[in-house]
């Protein structure tokens, strides 16, 4: 039962998260990289009925057999799905009918989680549960970017109030050389890519206790940060000159004063805040530019028990790569992360739109190295 209680809580997060949202913004796709929120909704219901009900529950009724082409994220597994860049095109199923397919699965998941099940199949519950929670921040970071790439800006929640910011500080956390255990061990949930924990040499370094913040970025661009190729990656500099990038995302320099898009919609930047919204790329430039570096993610990982984080995804030094003896699963669950181990970069930590108890030390994000719509920001190393 208790099974059911986490599922109930995910499933009404995610409705939420959603709540706030006009049908229209439900269907659209403005890049590739963002998803229509419906299809957030109907791919995270797919999840449970393609894993769990069709093969195990019995005299379940599929909602609609076509759902599976449409609903299939990358699970080359479970047969032909539309393609990425086409979801927005969808204008079919309507939202309505969405909602009761998550009305429907969500009976019979109810129904389902009643009875006592396999330690293998509570274990695959679990993990269609972190899924969905992953979804829910993808929510998010989609609707914000949904919202705030129209011209009118609209505001996603007028009274949802920023993130309290913490006070920021100019000391160092200094670690010394030696061998840090990496990697999930222990008792509870870990996505596969957390496996096997295992020893690393690390020589000493030292992390910044504090996000760099939205100021300290501001004298990076003022500087000519943007127009000097030193600083940057020849693959970043590339980027900055093909996609006129001047600032970061959701920043805008209006009759000389610097505005951002936020929740409430256009708003003034605040000085103090931690910076989101920036590419590996960007990262990796302001480091340089401060004579710095970005830690990798085994230096974060080593002292994140002696940090403060969880506000924003920090970019590290780490390509996405396989720890030593990882494993994919058989079947359709093991395409769940190996198969993206490339041409990636780690992110470790949280950001302030990540579900309740969803990230932890080991925790290893990941995206291209050019992507910011996720609530990304830097943590300094030296």
């Amino acid at each position: 039962m208790e099974l059911k209680k986490e599922y109930e809580t995910v499933r009404k997060r995610t409705a939420a998260i959603c709540a706030p949202l006009k049908t229209e913004d439900y269907v659209v796709q403005p890049v590739v990289d963002v998803s229509p929120p419906k299809w957030h909704l109907g791919h995270t219901t797919w999840f449970f009925e393609t894993f769990i009900l069709i093969p195990n529950a019995k005299g379940y009724t599929e909602f609609d057999p076509q759902y599976n082409y449409v609903f299939n994220s990358y699970y080359e597994s479970v047969g032909a799905r539309v393609i990425r860049t086409d979801r927005g095109n969808l204008s079919r199923p309507a939202v309505e009918d969405i909602m009761r397919y998550r009305k429907h699965v969500d009976e019979a998941m109810g129904t389902f989680l009643e009875q006592e099940h396999a330690p293998a199949l509570q274990e695959l519950i679990t993990l269609g549960l972190h899924h969905e929670e992953q979804h829910q921040e993808l929510l998010y970071t989609d609707i914000k970017y949904i919202l705030g790439h129209n011209p009118l800006f609209p505001a996603y929640d007028k009274d949802r109030q920023p993130t309290e910011m913490p006070v920021h500080s100019d000391s160092w956390l200094h670690m010394k050389a030696g061998i840090y255990e990496i990697g999930f061990g222990g008792e509870g949930f870990c996505f596969d890519n957390e496996l096997g924990r295992h020893k690393v040499y690390l020589s000493g370094y030292a992390l910044s206790t504090s996000l760099v913040t939205n100021s300290e970025y501001l004298d990076f661009i003022q500087a000519g940060g943007y127009k000097d190729f030193r600083y940057w990656h020849a693959e970043g500099w590339d980027w900055v000159k093909t996609n006129k990038v001047e600032v970061p995302m959701y920043w805008y320099n209006i009759d000389g004063q610097w505005m951002h898009y936020t929740w409430q919609g256009l708003q003034p930047l605040l000085p103090d805040a931690p910076l989101c919204h920036i590419s590996y790329y960007e990262a990796a430039a302001y480091a340089s530019w401060k004579g710095l570096r970005l830690p990798t993610e085994f230096e974060w990982e080593a002292a994140a028990a002696q940090l403060s984080w969880g506000l924003r995804w920090e970019w590290t030094e780490s390509a996405y790569l396989p720890y030593p003896g990882f494993t994919k699963a058989p079947g359709a669950i093991g395409e769940y992360n190996g198969k993206f181990m490339i041409s990636q970069m780690v992110l470790r930590g949280g950001s302030e739109v990540t579900s309740p108890h969803h990230s932890r030390i080991t925790y290893r994000n990941f995206f291209h190295p050019s992507l910011r719509w996720q609530f990304t920001g830097i943590r300094l190393a030296k």
